[in-house]
């Protein structure tokens, strides 16, 4: 028996990131491009900062407030959210 994932699946993390930011844009979830940079789309830092918040939030892990620049498409950041599950609480 394997031991329970500590976080969601690269699919469901991309899908709620996109919904947020889509949401942040006030675009429908079929205009936002996983690999396209988010800049690109128009996401300001008031933006950026809400995501932040709703990631440490909703997945209980803490993210630098600069986590949507360093990281500028949903698919880098959806990687790099994947990596900070799989290193554990505490790790960031």
């Amino acid at each position: 028996m394997s031991a329970p994932t500590t976080g969601p699946t690269a699919q469901a993390l991309s899908t709620w990131l996109v919904e947020r930011i889509a949401g942040y844009l006030q675009r429908e979830t079929a205009e936002i491009d996983p690999t396209v940079p988010l800049a690109e789309y128009g996401l300001d830092s008031v933006a950026a900062l809400s995501l932040c918040g709703d990631i440490e939030e909703d997945f209980e892990i803490m993210v630098e407030p600069t986590v949507a620049w360093d990281y500028p498409t949903v698919q880098a950041l959806t990687g790099h959210l994947l990596e900070e599950f799989a290193a554990g609480p505490g790790a960031a």
